[in-house]
């Protein structure tokens, strides 16, 4: 070979190498360097002393960008990267609603099958729970971790056994509201829909799930976890903050269908294209974006473990997760081919919301609304009276979950006390105020109801509204009407915990117990108590004597327990 045609090859290698690398650069970067632009939003977890988080940035079948962001395992030094495994929460239920959709589609069960078919052990309530009420978070069932952890199991220390988890939802007398009335998020219908693909197929869910969808999508790195002693290579460590530094948030729960799906973003992302190239069957991925309908013909956004909705005019699918020490968040723009997958191991961190800034820099021009200005000082306040402020001050209950908040005046500012949030409300007008919390806007809105009474509608937390009605003015305790409270209360809906109730020296009713709030009751009504976010709230008999107690709690409404006569009481010693 000459000189000339030496050099002509080079030359044409070196044009090939920059065009490449100009492929490269346009694809990570653009214009507008859009990968710097996602780096700053993991700034905060950069770095060698921080949890961290691991990304996929997905468009037109193709992963554009991946990047792990902190630390695996802090205590090993070990740094994160696209490839370490995490939990992945509630993300997992997609997977549980794919084995049930599969089943379904071969005739081996009907969504619209009662579930006792399957779980006979479940009580019969007035009306029956469908595998539709299940998928579709319409069952009304009260939600088993929270019961779990109200009969004293800790999640970072104890392992409740899935029988002892079946054991306390069918314990359970009542419902938090009929089955297909109202959509109310419950691990427990995803718990209950493992179990009958368990049943059904003769498998665990584990191994159905890897026989029909890991396996052929290739998701090498994915399974449930239904056994906590399992060694996990390559996993990253969970972790909540605690004083200036972080400790383990690990769960040794074995249950599975609602969580315990253990999996990466690069697994992921074979899993998002499944729905673009159709591997496990067009007919299924079509089934599983089904929403649900409730009883009076409203459709709901929840389908088969997807969320179907819209963000500044562009249609979505997603889902996210939480649970222990791992956070997790996976987003689908359908029309736009676009998807972001984000995994993260510390508590605190927000996936989701940081998922959303990242289809703010890439689909800029696909947007069909502006990003909402959601800051408070945007606003000009609505000048109020201190009377008008005034009258609406008092403790607030929430009609379904009995949950608490108190509106205060300080400073001629109104205030909310939500458990330990406190949360100041800026006036939009006579009745309307806002708030932020964390990057969400929520709305305060004043009104009476149809009996007259003051009430409150609360929403921006999370995707439900909630109605609170204020409570009658509470006239102080005396010691005497306080102690009317002490004594045992036993729960057969909590396996049998008993809870003791005591007035202490300083005359605060105090609850004894595994998991007790160590905060006294608070008084927020007559016979209404509060502490952490138990609700408290005691009954009478027709001598007017305290006989009994209902404990609420998010997603587990009214959970009786009856007041011990003095011979039943437990002895300590």
């Amino acid at each position: 070979m000459d000189r000339l045609s030496q050099a002509r090859k080079v030359f044409l290698s070196l044009i090939f190498t920059f065009i490449s690398l100009s492929l490269v650069l346009a694809n990570q970067s653009g214009p507008e360097d859009k990968t710097k632009e996602v780096d700053k939003l993991f700034a905060a977890l950069d770095k060698t002393t921080s949890p961290g988080a691991a990304l996929a940035i997905i468009k037109d079948g193709e992963i554009i960008y991946t990047r792990g962001y902190g630390m695996a395992k802090l205590e090993d030094d070990l740094v994160m990267t696209p490839s370490k495994i995490f939990d992945i929460g509630s993300v997992s239920k997609q997977f549980t609603a794919t084995c049930i959709a599969i089943l379904a589609l071969e005739g081996k069960l009907s969504l619209d099958d009662d579930v006792r078919k399957y779980i006979p052990e479940l009580p019969t309530y007035e009306r029956p729970i469908t595998i539709r009420h299940l998928l579709h978070h319409t069952s009304g069932l009260r939600d088993y971790n929270a019961l779990l952890s109200l009969a004293g199991f800790r999640p970072d220390s104890d392992c409740p056994t899935v029988e002892e988890s079946l054991e306390i939802i069918c314990r359970q007398k009542k419902l938090n509201h009929p089955p297909g009335e109202e959509y109310s998020y419950t691990n427990t219908g995803y718990f209950l829909l493992g179990l009958i693909v368990e049943r059904v197929s003769g498998k665990s869910l584990n191994q159905f799930a890897q026989e029909r969808i890991f396996r052929p999508l290739d998701m090498k790195n994915t399974f449930f976890q239904d056994n906590h002693n399992q060694i996990i290579k390559n996993r990253a460590s969970g972790y909540s903050p605690e004083g200036d530094g972080f400790r383990l948030n690990l769960s040794n729960w074995d249950e599975v269908g609602d969580g315990n799906v253990y999996t990466t973003v690069e697994d992921l992302y074979l899993w998002d294209q499944a729905f673009y190239n159709h591997r496990l069957g067009r007919q299924l991925m079509e089934l599983l974006h089904t929403q649900g309908i409730l009883n009076n013909g409203q459709k709901i956004d929840y389908a088969f473990g997807l969320i179907i909705g819209h963000y500044r005019g562009l249609k979505t699918i997603s889902h996210s997760g939480s649970w222990a020490g791992f956070r997790a968040s996976l987003i689908r723009f359908p029309d736009e081919k676009f998807s972001i997958i984000c995994l993260s191991n510390l508590s605190t961190f927000n996936p989701a919301a940081v998922s959303y800034k990242i289809a703010d820099i890439y689909l800029a021009d696909k947007f069909k609304e502006e990003i909402k200005k959601e800051k408070l000082q945007e606003f000009k306040p609505y000048p109020l009276t201190e009377k008008e402020l005034q009258e609406k001050c008092g403790n607030y209950k929430e009609i379904k979950f009995s949950q608490w908040l108190t509106i205060s005046l300080e400073k001629d500012n109104l205030k909310a006390s939500i458990g330990r949030q406190q949360l100041v409300l800026t006036p939009l007008g006579p009745t309307s105020f806002q708030t932020l919390l964390g990057d969400s806007l929520v709305r305060f809105e004043f009104g009476r109801d149809e009996k007259g009474q003051i009430s409150l509608s609360v929403t921006g937390i999370g995707r439900e509204k909630y109605t609170f009605i204020k409570a009658a003015p509470l006239p102080p305790f005396s010691p005497a009407a306080l102690k009317e409270y002490e004594g045992f209360y036993q729960s057969y809906e909590l396996l049998g915990a008993i809870y003791q109730i005591i007035l202490d020296k300083e005359n605060n009713l105090k609850i004894k117990f595994r998991n007790a709030p160590k905060e006294p009751l608070k008084a927020m009504a007559p016979d209404e108590f509060t502490a952490e976010g138990l609700n408290f709230t005691f009954l009478r008999g027709k001598n007017k004597k305290v006989n009994s107690l209902a404990l609420s709690v998010g997603r587990a409404a009214n959970i009786m327990f009856r007041k011990l006569e003095k011979n039943e009481a437990p002895r300590f010693p």
